[in-house]
């Protein structure tokens, strides 16, 4: 065991983690010569089956975490309402969203900073992006 580890795991309430963290390096460490080289080819540490996958349906984990497209609809056409309020149209797929909890209403954001940004004063961006919405999906058409 390493010596900050085995201090770390005297500490009651530092031990989950300190054994947490042992648990995660074990898996990081490299494999002996006399391994298994399929099942390392298979479980290599720090890739995910399908991670340099360019196609979505096999894209690992992600695919869970990622929407098909088309399958969540957004309020203003699926565009981020922080763009919208700034008086711009940025697409967002929906991945990233906020249900509204008074009207049940979704708005998409194309990133987590935007979402973030965005949850500092909902209502005011809300506000803008409707009045900036009627212009910019007028000229859109």
């Amino acid at each position: 065991m390493q010596p900050i580890a085995s201090f770390l795991c005297r500490l009651p309430h530092v031990r989950p983690l300190a054994l947490a963290v042992l648990a995660l390096s074990a898996l990081a460490r490299p494999m002996t010569a006399g391994a298994d080289t399929a099942a390392a080819t298979r479980t290599a540490p720090g890739t995910l089956p399908g991670a340099g996958s360019s196609d979505p349906a096999h894209a690992g984990i992600w695919k869970a975490v990622v929407p098909p497209s088309g399958s969540m609809l957004g309020e203003f056409g699926g565009n981020d309402p922080i763009g919208l309020s700034a008086g711009v149209l940025i697409a967002a797929d929906c991945s990233i969203n906020w249900v509204d909890p008074d009207s049940r209403k979704r708005y998409c954001f194309s990133s987590a900073t935007s979402l973030v940004f965005f949850q500092t004063a909902p209502h005011s961006y809300l506000d803008k992006a409707r009045r900036n919405w009627r212009s910019l999906s007028r000229a859109a058409r």
